[in-house]
């Protein structure tokens, strides 16, 4: 009696895992792409947590505000991809606590594990922006509206978000 029950069981086992994956297959993509749809966008940077070197510097005049960030190492990596379609959702925020989206267009990776990302922001947020991403650092120029934002690297690995004037600032 054992042997038949065993032979059954091993019998409808295989069946059994071809419905399983053929289902699997069918429909658990879908629920992905609606799980992914649904969450909010990841954040680029955030504030970077205070360094010990806090020596106050001479602010440039055309700076309005400025914060140190730390770029998210994992959402950076994809970015340098170029290979890496779609893009997950990712979003910036300068110094208002607003997230704005980006819509990324374009994104030409180098062999020096640097890439150059270019897109514009999703509605509501109207601008573009051009980002050089090499290592950890990223760098480049963000315009929002009639606002300006640059990051740039401050030294030891760290980041610098900008507002700045452009009326006040040097040619490049």
């Amino acid at each position: 009696m054992n042997m038949r029950l065993s032979k059954q069981v091993t019998g409808t086992m295989p069946i059994l895992l071809i419905v399983i994956t053929i289902v699997s297959l069918f429909h658990l993509p879908g629920a992905f792409g609606a799980m992914a749809a649904d969450t909010d966008p990841a954040s680029l940077w955030h504030l970077a947590p205070p360094t010990l070197d806090q020596s106050p510097a001479q602010r440039k005049p055309w700076v309005l505000r400025e914060r140190d960030i730390a770029v998210d190492e994992e959402i950076l990596r994809i970015l340098k991809d170029a290979t890496a379609r779609p893009h997950p959702r990712v979003s910036v925020e300068f110094f208002d606590g607003t997230a704005h989206e980006l819509d990324i267009t374009s994104t030409v990776s180098r062999f020096n594990d640097t890439a150059v990302i270019r897109g514009s922001f999703k509605a509501p947020s109207h601008g573009d922006f051009t980002l050089v991403a090499s290592g950890h650092l990223l760098v480049g120029s963000l315009r929002l509206g009639e606002r300006l934002y640059k990051t740039e690297h401050a030294g030891n690995g760290r980041i610098k978000l900008l507002e700045v004037d452009p009326r006040k600032m040097p040619p490049e």
